[in-house]
């Protein structure tokens, strides 16, 4: 706050002002609501799971959903805040950051992949506009072809 009272952005903020700040701070990190059709209907399918839990234990990064013992981690991005080639438009204020941003975002994706291929994980990555029925049928179906059930021809 200001001398007199009015909101003043840090030096360096993201935030551009008072209302921008409100803004940003209300997008929800886990929970939205892609991620929660999806989880409903996995586990309407009866698959059990963590949420936004971390695949590994040293790695600081966490899933959307986890499903432990058949080590398949998957990630519903937002298509803002990863990147996606469809739905991204670039911001029309403090564009530099928020592109930027997401470039870092983009590039930490693919290294969380490629750290838990290495480590004998499965990926699944969604975008938030994908429909929820299908993203949630191939999370069960690669489940279960990970837990060793025999699935039936058109499935």
């Amino acid at each position: 706050m200001s001398p007199e009272g009015e909101w003043q952005a840090p030096e360096g903020s993201w935030a551009s002002s008072a209302a921008r700040r409100r803004n940003m701070q209300a997008i929800r990190s886990r929970d939205t609501r892609p991620e929660i059709l999806i989880r409903r209907l996995v586990h309407a399918a009866g698959l059990r799971y963590r949420v936004a839990a971390r695949p590994l234990p040293d790695l600081r990064r966490t899933a959307d959903m986890v499903f432990r013992p058949a080590k398949v981690a998957v990630f519903i991005d937002g298509c803002y805040w990863h990147g996606c080639p469809e739905h991204y438009v670039p911001p029309k204020t403090n564009s530099g950051y928020w592109s930027d941003k997401v470039t870092r975002n983009v590039k930490r994706d693919r290294e969380t992949d490629q750290i838990l291929k290495e480590t004998g994980w499965l990926v699944l990555r969604f975008w938030e506009h994908e429909p929820s029925d299908s993203c949630a049928h191939k999370i069960v179906l690669t489940v279960l072809e990970r837990r060793g059930h025999r699935l039936a021809r058109g499935n």
